[in-house]
């Protein structure tokens, strides 16, 4: 029988100590015909989400109709961040405010989620893609195939080397794992020989990008992939 824990909220949840386990998903996948493409965007608080979806704005804005959607617990914070830089028309970012931890509005709860990606759909016919950033949440935090379509999960060096073999669903299962900030790894002594090698033997096939947004600002290698996934001629 599996161990329980409660959280003084009316129900409990069963432990699972897979390190590659995610929780149950709720929905099913999405049918793509007729709608936006889905990349959700999530990550540990300060790993550089934002940054990089505003890169991404930046790389794709003139190729693809693209929008966004943020996730904040109580502000609008990152979408006003992605607004006051100018990456996309304001009119294209929607703020939603989760209320709680931001993996219930990503995985458990996606309604606030698909209402705003419904808004920027009928704000915008046409829309090629949508991001969705996830506000900063902890390496099980992954987005319900109901919401997203492919998935990217971003840590930074600043967490430590040991952060991919740590493991957790975020860093095995998300479509593409990118390494941040790699520019300052010399700084917080973190290996990068070590936390690649890492990353690779935790994820299989499945693929790992290193970047730094100080030495490629519009996130190249990032961009290349989204550009793969489109059922757009991108460019």
């Amino acid at each position: 029988m599996p161990a329980e824990h409660g959280h003084g909220h009316g129900h409990v949840h069963p432990v699972n100590f897979d390190p590659t386990a995610a929780e149950p998903d709720h929905y099913d996948p999405a049918p793509t015909a007729g709608r936006a493409y889905r990349i959700g965007i999530g990550g540990p608080v300060g790993s550089g989400k934002t940054a990089l979806t505003a890169a991404l704005c930046r790389a794709l804005g003139d190729e693809v109709n693209l929008a966004v959607v943020t996730n904040d617990i109580y502000t609008t914070e990152d979408a006003d961040f992605l607004r006051k830089a100018g990456v996309l028309d304001p009119e294209r970012i929607e703020a939603v405010q989760t209320g709680a931890c931001p993996h219930t509005a990503i995985r458990d709860d996606i309604t606030a989620n698909l209402d705003a990606v419904e808004r920027l759909e009928e704000r915008f016919p046409g829309l090629d893609l949508v991001i969705i950033e996830s506000g900063g949440d902890n390496l099980t935090a992954v987005f319900s195939r109901g919401l997203a379509d492919s998935q990217v999960f971003v840590v930074d060096v600043a967490g430590g080397d040991k952060v991919p073999r740590k493991g957790g669903p975020g860093v095995t299962t998300a479509d593409l794992l990118v390494i941040n900030k790699i520019d300052i790894a010399h700084l917080v002594g973190a290996d990068m020989d070590v936390m690649t090698s890492d990353a690779h033997r935790m994820r299989g096939e499945l693929p790992v990008i290193t970047q730094s947004l100080v030495d490629t600002p519009n996130a190249p290698a990032v961009a290349d992939w989204v550009r793969s996934l489109l059922p757009v001629n991108a460019g």
